[in-house]
Order: structure tokens, then C-alpha cells, then sequence
């Protein structure tokens, strides 16, 4: 059974049997593309609410540059019928102070509207993207099987950007418009009642095609906001895995595949673009139709039936288009609404995942002090990828407190799924995993894990200092802990070598450091947590012979007190264990020491001659 085919991969994480885009993303997807409404969007009220203060200053701000802009109206008939038609200086510098004063009070109050929208949308998101962040951590390693990392990156970042433009800018917008409309209209009913019915039967016109276009307009933003997530998703893939893309000369391929999945979300966001431009000339083609024919019999009434005046007029007009342009101007927000309504529902999804590894409603409490046992009761576990393929059966063992055991076989045999079981990354689908007694599915997964400590064959580093990476294993280790940590791990040296000492910047994912260095950094990161139960995937495996040797000695202080479990293809690493457990298609085929299993000439026995090239004695 192969590595792949076993969904083991050679480090502690994420398997190689992933999903890159399931049924069940795509179905949610459909979902909310059918959907006609913005009830997505209602999910972000509770982070309005949080802080109301900001979001009350807003609307009352909002109210202020309304009333003044509707004013503006009142205060343009009063220069033409007062200022104008009296002919004195003193009623134009009356009626021009008038319009001066709503002006600024428009200004202020559109200036502060501005402020306070924008800074709510920006706090809005911010909250928002650290509880998504936050819920993410949370999510067990089947989720990843299921999504590709770059599409989580993308609903934290393009589509967080969406809900923050939303709610810091085109919410502002809807509510004003609405209110623009509305104030537009009533105002209208008392300067010309009698052509109040033309202006309501004009509304209605706008809002048809808005409605007639809006499901069709949604429908096609979810999709560009889906089809531009995955081309991140690969980037993400592609960047991550730089080094072998550019070690096989996939540069042009890669750019290639990246350029059509670009494409593709550029054709899907184009076809939004274009239902949005129909939908906007449409209502832009009714809007002035309307306008045209109101105004003719406005016109009518005050140069032929001389039923209103100069300024009515001009009041009218004003209103008119303020009521019609604002109805315009909702197309294009109820366009951006549903837009953000689909990134909105996007985040709803991830939110609403929930991981399968979770504390129980009744947590069972690690027993203190803690003895370190770890036992493995006829366990059976597959893999979410690949449910009829078990990556162990029947699996048993148990290992003493203080004991230093190795796992050894061949690839695909189940030693690195040993170590994520009992990391609780997964359940096993019968039998039990237990340390010091407790059931780990009765435990809390985080109190399980602050029991150990985990050095994997490609332990990943982040960027910081060394210290920073090392404080990553134990919050509150004192530098003198870490510095020792270090000595033990034979990396001290190399990192006070570097210019600024353990303050010194590694880069990210500690590039900056040979590949033996990073490992003897992580080593010194797992000793720094002093936990009873060590956890070593491979852990010699990118050192040379001189650094091995030095790391062991290191490693093998580390052990004493320790419950070490042990995973090694190099056997010469394992010599010195308590017991080696030899592992073939997820059993356990042989256990005993070195000299033992040499003797037997079984499987362990043929894995010695194949390394060292002599038969085992």
C-alpha cells in the first residue's frame, strides 16, 4: 500500500489525498446563487451592533446631508421667487446667506456621514475577519482535505472586502438614496400635488427592472467571486510549492493553467458586468422618459397656463431628477448589495463549518501529573479521502510511561497516521486511543495536545526571529529556557552567529537557514515545550552525518522522563529505542529490539540488510 494511497504523508498535517473543490462547496454555491435575496447580509448585523455609537453618529449624519440636500431644493425656489423677482440687493444677499447655510450644513454633514460609515464598515470588517480567522484555527483536518487553503484566503481577504465596502460604503449609499427617494417624493406632493401621480408611477418603472435583473445580476457575482477564488487557490498552491515548479521547469505550464483560471473569472465577472450595464441603461432610458414627460407639463403650466411659478418649477425639476436619479443610483447599489450578499454567504459557509474534532459536551480532565501512557486499542481508521482503504486496522499498542518507542516499516504503512491520531487530528472509526487512561474523544483536543511535543520531517518555521519561533513552543519560556532549549538541539551556535543573534529575522518559513538548521531550530522549539510525551516524525532526516550524530545525543537527553514515539526510515536512528514496532499495512507485524528482529529475519530484517548492506546478525 502506498503513501498516497494510505493518505499518509511523509510529516504531521495535512494529508496528500485532499479534495481541491468538493460537491458539497459547489452545491452551497449553487445554493446561494439561486437565492433572490440579501438575507445573507443580515448576518452582519451583530458586528454593526457592536458598535452601535459609530453606526447611530452615521444615520444621524445620514438624516443631516438628506434633509440639507432636499433643502437645497427649498432654498433655490426662494432665490428665484424672492431674490430675483423683488429685484433688491438686500433679499439676494438674504436668500444667497440662506443657500450658503445649507450648504455647509450639507457639507458638515456629508464630511461626518464619510467619517463615520467608512470607519464602521473598516472596524466592522476587521472584527469580522479575525472571528473568521479565528473560527479557521478551529477547523479539523478533514475541512482541508475538502477546501484548498486558497480559497480560505480568499473569502478572509477578497471577500471580507467586499462585506467592508458594503457596509462602509454602498450600505451608506442604499440608505441614502432611499431616503432621497422618499423625501424627494413627499416633498413633491406639497409643491405639485398635481403631478405627485406622475413621479409615483415613475418609481415603480425604475424598480421593475431592478427586480427582473437582480436575481440574474446576483447569480453571476457569486460565480466570479467562486471562479476567482479557485484562481487564488491554485496561485496559492503554485507559490507554496515555488522551489519544485521552478526545479521541473514548470514555469510557463504553471503560468499557463494560472492565466486560464484568471481568465475564466474574468469572463464570469465580465458577464456581471454586462447584466449590470443592461440593467442600468435600461433604468437610465426610463428614468429620463418619465423625467421628460413631467417636465413638458410642468413647462406647460408655467409659461402657457401660468398655474405655477419660476421657482416651482425649478423646485420641481430639482426634485424630480433628485427622486429619479436616486432610484437610478439604487440599481447600481442593489448590483453591489447582492454582490456582497453572495461574499457574505461565501463566509457564512465557512463560518458555518464545523469541525468533527471538537470537545465533548462533557469534557473527561487529563488526570495530573500527567504519567505520559499512550495506548492504542484495536484500532481501525481510514482516511475522509478515502473511506475504503484503512491507513490502519486492527491496530494495537501500548506504550509504557517513560518508554522510547520506534515505529518502522515501509512507506504506507500507518506510522505517521499513529502520531495524528494521537495528536487527535482525527477519530478513528472503531477502537480507542488513550493516554494515561482518558479516551482522547472524552477529552478536550487542546488539553490532549499540551501533552506533547511534535518534531515532523519538514517542521514548519515562521517568520520572526528565532526566538519568536522558539517562544511558538511555550508562551512563557524565559530566554534562558530557550537559549538552553537551543544549546540541546545543537543550534545554538549557528543561530548566535546570525547578525542580530536569536533577535535576528529568519524569513518566512525561515528560508534564510539551511534545511539542517530549520530542522535543529524545530527540535529546540519541541524541547522548549518540555512535554512529557515527544513526538518524532523523521525528525534527523534533512541533517548530515555530523549533525545527526550531535542532534541524537540531544535528542537522546531529551527522552529521559519522556515517553518518545519515534518514526524513522533511517534505521540507524532508531537503535538505541526500548522497543521498535515494525508496521506493515497499517498492523503491527513484529515488536522487539534491534538485535531481536535482526535475529528473526523477517521484515525488519530485510529493511536492515536493504540500509546497511550486510545481513543482520
Amino acid at each position: 500500500m502506498s503513501e498516497a494511497n494510505s493518505g499518509e504523508a511523509t510529516a504531521i498535517g495535512r494529508p496528500t489525498t485532499g479534495v481541491l473543490l468538493t460537491q458539497e462547496i459547489a452545491q452551497s454555491a449553487e445554493r446561494r446563487a439561486r437565492a433572490r435575496d440579501l438575507r445573507p447580509l443580515a448576518n452582519i448585523s451583530p458586528f454593526v451592533r457592536a458598535h452601535k455609537i459609530d453606526a447611530i453618529l452615521a444615520l444621524v449624519f445620514l438624516l443631516v446631508s438628506t434633509g440639507a440636500t432636499l433643502g437645497l431644493s427649498w432654498a433655490v425656489r426662494v432665490v428665484v421667487d424672492r431674490g430675483v423677482e423683488m429685484h433688491t440687493y438686500q433679499s439676494l444677499r438674504h436668500t444667497f446667506l440662506l443657500l450658503t447655510a445649507v450648504v455647509i450644513v450639507l457639507a458638515v454633514g456629508t464630511a461626518a456621514r464619510f467619517y463615520y460609515i467608512t470607519k464602521l464598515g473598516e472596524r466592522v470588517a476587521a472584527d469580522l475577519r479575525k472571528v473568521l480567522y479565528d473560527h479557521i484555527l478551529t477547523l479539523d483536518q478533514a475541512f482541508f482535505l475538502k477546501t484548498r487553503t486558497g480559497e480560505v484566503l480568499s473569502r478572509i481577504t477578497t471577500d471580507l472586502t467586499i462585506v467592508e465596502a458594503m457596509v462602509g460604503t454602498w450600505s451608506s449609499i442604499a440608505l441614502r438614496n432611499l431616503l432621497m427617494v422618499a423625501g424627494s417624493i413627499a416633498y413633491l406632493l406639497f409643491v405639485a400635488p398635481q403631478y405627485f401621480l406622475y413621479v409615483l408611477l415613475l418609481v415603480p418603472a425604475v424598480l421593475l427592472p431592478l427586480y427582473l435583473f437582480g436575481g440574474h445580476v446576483r447569480r453571476l457575482s457569486v460565480k466570479a467571486q467562486d471562479r476567482f477564488a479557485e484562481a487564488v487557490g491554485f496561485a496559492g498552491e503554485t507559490l507554496d510549492a515555488l522551489e519544485t515548479v521552478q526545479a521541473f521547469g514548470r514555469e510557463a505550464n504553471v503560468a499557463q493553467r494560472f492565466g486560464q483560471a484568471v481568465e475564466t473569472a474574468f469572463k464570469a465577472s465580465l458577464a456581471r458586468v454586462r447584466a449590470r450595464g443592461q440593467m442600468t441603461g435600461l433604468v437610465i432610458v426610463i428614468i429620463y422618459a418619465g423625467i421628460g414627460f413631467i417636465l413638458y407639463k410642468a413647462t406647460v403650466a408655467v409659461f402657457i397656463q401660468h398655474t405655477m411659478t419660476g421657482g416651482q418649477l425649478l423646485q420641481f425639476i430639482f426634485l424630480s431628477v433628485l427622486a429619479a436619479s436616486s432610484v437610478g443610483q439604487l440599481g447600481e447599489v442593489v448590483g453591489e448589495l447582492q454582490k456582497a450578499a453572495g461574499a457574505m454567504g461565501r463566509i457564512d459557509d465557512l463560518l458555518a463549518a464545523q469541525p468533527e474534532i471538537a470537545p465533548p459536551a462533557k469534557v473527561t480532565p487529563m488526570p495530573k501529573p500527567a504519567r505520559g501512557e499512550v495506548v492504542f486499542e484495536h484500532v481501525t481508521f481510514a482516511y475522509p479521502g478515502r473511506p475504503d482503504l484503512a491507513a490502519l486496522s486492527d491496530f494495537s499498542l501500548h506504550v509504557r510511561p517513560g518508554e522510547r518507542v520506534a515505529l518502522v516499516g515501509p512507506s504506507g504503512a500507518g506510522k505517521s497516521t499513529v502520531l495524528r491520531l494521537l495528536l487527535r487530528f482525527y477519530d478513528p472509526q472503531s477502537g480507542v486511543v488513550s493516554i494515561d487512561g482518558v479516551d482522547l474523544k472524552d477529552a478536550d483536543p487542546a488539553e490532549v495536545r499540551a501533552r506533547m511535543a511534535l518534531v515532523g520531517q519538514d517542521a514548519p518555521l515562521f517568520s520572526g526571529s528565532a526566538f519568536e519561533n522558539l517562544r511558538f513552543g511555550r508562551e512563557d519560556a524565559s530566554i534562558a529556557e530557550m537559549q538552553a532549549a537551543a544549546a540541546a538541539a545543537q543550534a545554538r551556535g549557528f543561530i548566535e552567529a546570525l547578525p542580530e543573534g536569536f533577535d535576528t529575522p529568519i524569513g518566512e518559513r525561515a528560508k534564510t537557514l539551511s534545511g539542517g538548521q530549520r530542522q535543529r531550530l524545530a527540535i529546540a522549539r519541541a524541547l522548549v515545550r518540555n512535554a512529557p510525551i515527544l513526538l518524532l516524525d523523521e525528525a534527523t532526516s534533512a541533517l548530515d552525518a555530523e549533525n545527526e550524530r550531535l542532534v541524537q545525543k540531544a535528542l537522546h537527553e531529551a527522552m529521559v522522563g519522556r515517553t518518545t514515539l519515534v518514526i524513522a526510515h533511517r534505521l540507524a536512528t532508531v537503535l538505541e529505542a526500548d522497543r521498535i514496532i515494525v508496521m506493515e499495512d497499517g498492523h503491527v507485524v513484529d515488536e522487539g529490539s534491534h538485535a531481536e528482529l535482526s535475529a528473526r529475519g523477517g521484515l525488519y530484517a530485510r529493511l536492515a540488510k536493504l540500509q546497511f548492506g550486510v545481513e543482520a546478525a
